[in-house]
C-alpha cells in the first residue's frame, strides 16, 4: 500500500439549508473521519491507499465501510464491533469558525474508541510507505492514545509515519491533551499543524517556533489557512532526504468557498501525494493547497480531487501565476471536460 491511516469514521449528517440544529427540517447523510477522507483522496488520485478502524455491526458501519471502499480504499482490515454502535454527528451548515456553527457528536463509547493494540491488525496498519495517524485518536480513549504511542516509537523498518495534530478540545476528557499531542507529534516524521491550532494547544506562535518545540520529525508543516503553508524540515537520510534545513512557504490559491470542511485532510492527502511521488517541497505544498480547494469547493467533507495531469500542471505554474489563480466550484472538471471534448469529434 502506498498509505495507511488509521482512526474513527463517522457517519455525519449534513443540513438540508442553513440554520441552527434545532431548526434544520432534514439531513442528507454523508461520511466523515479525518484518517479515511486521507485515504480516500489519495485512493481517488491514483495510490492505493487502506483504511483501518473499527466499526459497529449496524447499518451506520455497513455504509461507512462500503462508502470509503466505493472510493478504492481497501476496507478488508476493519473490524465490527458486536457491543459497540458506529459513531455519528450533525452539524450545521455555517463555517466551523463561525459564532452559529455547532456540531453534534454521538461517538462516546463508539467501536472505534475501543481500537487497541490488541484488537487491530497490526501487520496491516504498518503494510504501507506511509501510515497516518491524527491526534483525533488519541482522545478518544486510553486504549487508544496506547496504540498511537506504539505506532509513533521508532522501529526497524517502520513506515514514513504522518501526524495531523487535529487537536479537538471537546474531547480531551483531562489536560494531557497538550503533552500527548507533543510526544506523538515529536513520534513521527511528518506533522501537519495550523498555526491557530499551535497556538491554542501549545502557546506556540510562529512557524519557528513550532519548528523549535518538535525538532524530531523530517519536516513540519504550518497551514496558515487562506494564507498559504510552510514546511520547516532538516537534513536527513530518509524518506524526506531531499528537505535541508529550510524554510519553505507556499501561499494558498484564491479560492471561492462553499464550505470550510474537509479541507486540512485534503491538504494533507495533497501533501502526501506529492511526497509519495518525490516531488520537491515547494510542489507538495502546492498540490497540498489544490486538494484543499476542490475539498473547499463542495458542500461536503470530500470533493473529487483534480486529475494528476490537471494538478501536476497547476502546480508547475510559475510564481506570479501562481499567485494569481482563482479556483471556484467546478474547478477539477473543467479539465476533464476539455480533455472530453477534444477526444469527441
Amino acid at each position: 500500500m502506498d498509505l495507511v491511516a488509521l482512526g474513527e469514521s463517522m457517519v455525519t449528517f449534513l443540513p438540508s439549508g442553513p440554520g441552527r440544529l434545532a431548526e434544520v427540517p432534514s439531513f442528507a447523510r454523508g461520511i466523515g473521519g479525518a484518517e479515511s477522507n486521507v485515504a480516500c483522496v489519495l485512493a481517488a488520485s491514483g495510490h492505493s491507499a487502506r483504511w483501518v478502524s473499527r466499526v459497529g455491526a449496524d447499518g451506520f458501519g455497513e455504509h461507512l465501510v462500503e462508502a470509503i471502499g466505493a472510493y478504492g480504499v481497501d476496507v478488508g482490515s476493519v473490524r465490527r464491533d458486536p457491543a459497540r454502535p458506529t459513531g455519528i454527528y450533525f452539524r450545521t451548515a455555517g463555517d466551523r469558525a463561525g459564532d452559529d456553527h455547532e456540531v453534534a457528536y454521538y461517538r462516546a463509547g463508539s467501536a472505534a474508541s475501543a481500537m487497541s493494540v490488541e484488537n487491530v491488525d497490526l501487520e496491516a496498519v504498518l503494510a504501507g510507505r506511509v501510515l497516518h495517524l491524527s491526534g483525533i485518536t488519541a482522545a478518544l480513549s486510553d486504549d487508544c492514545r496506547e496504540l498511537l504511542r506504539e505506532l509513533t516509537a521508532p522501529r526497524a523498518g517502520r513506515p514514513l509515519v504522518s501526524f495531523d495534530v487535529n487537536h479537538r478540545p471537546g474531547l480531551w476528557r483531562d489536560a494531557d491533551g497538550p503533552r500527548v499531542l507533543r510526544e506523538l507529534a515529536c513520534g513521527a516524521d511528518i506533522v501537519f499543524v495550523g498555526d491557530d491550532e499551535a497556538r491554542q494547544v501549545w502557546g506556540l506562535r510562529g512557524a519557528r517556533a513550532v519548528r523549535q518545540a518538535l525538532p524530531e520529525p523530517e519536516i513540519v508543516v504550518v497551514k496558515q489557512g487562506g494564507g498559504g503553508a510552510i514546511a520547516l524540515g532538516r537534513e536527513s537520510g530518509g524518506p524526506c532526504e531531499d528537505v535541508a534545513d529550510t524554510a519553505t512557504f507556499v501561499p494558498a490559491p484564491h479560492v471561492d468557498v462553499v464550505a470550510a470542511v474537509g479541507a486540512g485532510d485534503a491538504f494533507a492527502a495533497g501533501f502526501l501525494s506529492a511526497t509519495l511521488r518525490g516531488l520537491p517541497v515547494r510542489d507538495r505544498l502546492r498540490h497540498g493547497h489544490l486538494m484543499a480547494a476542490a475539498a473547499l469547493t463542495v458542500p461536503g467533507d470530500l470533493a473529487a480531487p483534480a486529475s494528476r495531469d490537471h494538478a501536476d500542471r497547476l502546480a508547475a505554474l510559475d510564481d506570479a501565476a501562481w499567485e494569481t489563480l482563482r479556483l471556484g466550484p467546478g474547478w477539477t472538471e473543467a479539465d476533464a471536460r476539455a480533455a472530453e471534448e477534444v477526444r469527441t469529434p
